[in-house]
């Protein structure tokens, strides 16, 4: 009996567990990497991240969160309705000199998994970032 019970536990997790939407059947991204390049210590620089909705229902950005205190998303306020899109904004500070490479993570309502998008570059101390060539500052 237990064995019964058990088989039947299984068949309807794995139902529900099949049943449950993916991130990406609910939403695309302009992208998900950013290179903002090379950007000067202590200037900070933006991006907006597009995400658009490809269901057929209202889309809810429940939360907006970074791998570090360095960078600060802001969700959309609004629903995104389907066909349309929004933007998420991702301010990064380049307080510390080195690589840039920042996490942003994306929790949709009744969406059980998260889109991860990515923020890539350099920062340079400020005289190394004057002493760059016109074409290669952000």
């Amino acid at each position: 009996m237990k064995k019964i019970i058990l088989f039947a536990s299984a068949i309807l997790f794995g139902a529900a567990v099949m049943a449950q939407q993916k991130v990406d059947d609910v939403i695309k991204m302009n992208t998900e990497v950013h290179n903002f390049g090379k950007v000067k210590q202590n200037v900070p620089v933006t991006y907006f991240f597009e995400i658009k909705n490809t269901s057929d229902k209202p889309v809810v950005v429940e939360n907006a969160s970074a791998s570090c205190g360095c960078t600060v998303p802001e969700k959309p306020t609004q629903p995104i309705m389907p066909g349309k899109s929004d933007k998420l904004k991702v301010v990064y500070s380049a307080a510390a000199v080195g690589p840039i490479n920042k996490d942003v993570y994306i929790k949709l309502a009744g969406v059980a998994d998260q889109k991860v998008v990515h923020i890539t570059g350099e920062v340079l101390t400020p005289e190394a970032y004057d002493a760059l060539p016109a074409k290669d500052k952000n």
